[in-house]
């Protein structure tokens, strides 16, 4: 069973601000750090030293904080920014690396009022392999487009097996995975609907 944390040397100073909106999230809801374990399924103990950045959360982790808390990953992450641009030049785009499971996620264009829509370039390594026991918002609209090599992603017990080029649409209503087959990497666009 793969690890839900990474362990950290010093705070990333992305992760203190991830750290710091998670707390706020919970102290907004009136909720103790027992009531959100029992909500998120993720022991006290992790979900106390990700408040305080003392770990590098997964991808599959911040996946069950944001279902519980009604986000998308993009818009979770996008909280801890300043506030978006109109234009988001490449070297201003947010990036994130779950180095457990060999996933990078870049936010493109990241949530902004009054849109629906998110873009986000994602990468795996070769061999990896990533779920999400639940969406972040149930009926969460998907379009997942391979740029670079090949993905596995399972949906509603479905696998789509997606070479170069492919685009799979879909709404996410349960758990979903994402698989790198190899030999390559892969890299995709995934453009994010709130329904």
């Amino acid at each position: 069973m793969k690890q839900d944390v990474v362990e950290t040397t010093g705070p990333d100073p992305v992760d203190a601000r991830l750290g710091a909106r998670l707390a706020e999230l919970r102290a907004e809801r009136g909720w103790s750090l027992g009531e959100l374990a029992e909500r998120s399924g993720i022991s006290r103990s992790t979900l106390s030293r990700a408040e305080r950045a003392e770990i590098s959360p997964t991808a599959s982790l911040l996946n069950r904080l944001c279902g519980v808390y009604g986000r998308t990953m993009t818009r979770l992450l996008s909280e801890v920014e300043a506030e978006p641009a109109q234009v988001v030049r490449a070297a201003e785009q947010q990036v994130w690396q779950d180095k457990a499971s060999g996933f990078v996620r870049r936010s493109v264009s990241p949530p902004h009022p009054g849109l629906r829509g998110e873009l986000v370039e994602g990468r795996l390594t070769a061999s990896a392999d990533i779920a999400y026991d639940r969406p972040p918002v149930p009926g969460l609209e998907q379009h997942i487009w391979v740029l670079e090599g090949a993905l596995d992603v399972t949906a509603q017990d479905v696998e789509h097996h997606l070479a170069t080029g492919d685009c799979l649409r879909l709404r996410v209503w349960g758990p979903t995975r994402f698989r790198c087959p190899g030999p390559e990497d892969a890299r995709y666009a995934l453009a994010v609907v709130l329904p």
